[in-house]
């Protein structure tokens, strides 16, 4: 079972993908801001990682370059999830080492599939 970081201020997104991610059998660990994703993907490895950009303490392009820039977790894919659907957006997320971009509202079959990719993946 592959397990995924969420990092997502958001109750309401947090809980409701948190729930239907393991319901598809993942299992997912949780982080409300940057900081603590960044702190949680070096404790716990995780396969993938699900990122806000918009979040207090750290946002996720801080937490993306940290984690980008580490030897131990460089390789983990990361994923932004945001409301920024511009084009401009989602070239500063490729410059910055997203790996992949889904916006807000999440199209949760999309997000799957994006996510299987991704860890089926041969590096």
């Amino acid at each position: 079972m592959a397990t995924l970081l969420l990092v997502e201020d958001n109750d309401l997104n947090r809980d409701m993908l948190s729930r239907r991610l393991e319901k598809m059998s993942y299992d997912v660990l949780l982080a409300v801001n940057g900081q603590e994703g960044v702190e949680m993907a070096h404790t716990h490895a995780p396969d993938l990682v699900l990122m806000d950009i918009n979040m207090p303490v750290m946002d996720g392009w801080e937490a993306v370059r940290l984690l980008k820039d580490a030897p131990e977790t460089c390789t983990i894919p990361v994923i932004a999830l945001t409301a920024h659907a511009m084009t401009s957006d989602r070239d500063r997320a490729d410059e910055i080492g997203f790996d992949d971009y889904a916006t807000k509202p999440v199209d949760f079959p999309a997000l799957v599939h994006m996510i299987e990719a991704w860890l089926h993946r041969n590096p």
